[in-house]
């Protein structure tokens, strides 16, 4: 990450059952969880077999079910002022769902949605002592780290419009999916961190899907059913050339997995 702006930094898994999620990610991505705790406020951690940290895990209250809050993943973008960020994201035409907070020994973060309603987080974070830059995302095959981001947009022109314009995304040419539209790449800092495509009808509301690398899609799919997870897509093949596998894990919550077969 050499530019913090428009950077995936952080990745958190909204769950109802904890306990249930470690055991079954653990098994299935080969991360180290480590659950919640009182000096953490209950947000646990977690982390790739490198050592390096992948992101955290939110207990799902009844009281955040009665919401609206559902099992889920987040993706953080690194933004140089969450603030102003937030402003710029209304003005858009996006949405602030949580203002702007401070986290202890994090950083400030807000929960906002863009123009078409899919949920995210931007964050500047604290570094902590002697610097530090995170280890969340990787372009390149890492096992643990996301891999790829891909947003099943309501409208995926204007979508690209206001990534591009406020994160200074940028938009490599883009694959003919025939019926199904066009999938424009993205990049940042000149490298490809995922991209958009028009949101299908077996999609129920424009999300954002995050992509964990694994070392074998065929061993990951059968370590998902084992495990009481649901396949919803693949394996399939994608360029690179790589596998993926879309799921829905134990807790409700969509995931995809990305490695070679």
């Amino acid at each position: 990450m050499t530019t913090l702006q428009g950077s995936w930094i952080w990745y958190e898994l909204m769950t109802p059952d904890p306990a249930g999620s470690k055991a079954f990610y653990e098994a299935v991505v080969g991360w180290t969880i480590t659950p919640g705790s009182a000096q953490t406020n209950d947000y646990g951690f977690i982390a790739n077999a490198d050592g390096g940290m992948t992101g955290g895990m939110l207990a799902l209250t009844q009281d955040m079910a009665d919401h609206g809050a559902r099992p889920c993943w987040l993706g953080y973008v690194g933004v140089d002022d969450v603030d102003a960020s937030a402003a710029a994201i209304t003005a858009a035409g996006g949405s602030v769902l949580m203002p702007p907070r401070d986290v202890p020994m994090a950083g400030r973060i807000a929960m906002v949605a863009d123009c078409c309603g899919a949920p995210f987080y931007i964050m500047t974070p604290t570094p902590p002592p002697g610097g530090g830059e995170s280890t969340s995302f990787a372009a390149l095959p890492n096992p643990g780290r996301c891999g790829w981001n891909e947003l099943h947009a309501g409208d995926a022109a204007r979508a690209a419009d206001f990534y591009t314009g406020l994160f200074g995304w940028t938009l490599p040419d883009a694959m003919d999916m025939g019926p199904l539209g066009k999938y424009q790449f993205i990049a940042h800092d000149g490298v490809m961190v995922g991209a958009i495509l028009p949101r299908q009808p077996e999609v129920p509301a424009p999300l954002w899907c995050h992509y964990f690398w694994v070392d074998d899609i065929p061993a990951a799919k059968d370590r998902i059913e084992a495990g009481g997870g649901q396949i919803v897509n693949g394996p399939m093949e994608v360029p690179g050339p790589l596998w993926i596998v879309q799921a829905i894990d134990p807790q409700g919550a969509l995931f995809s997995l990305v490695g070679p077969q």
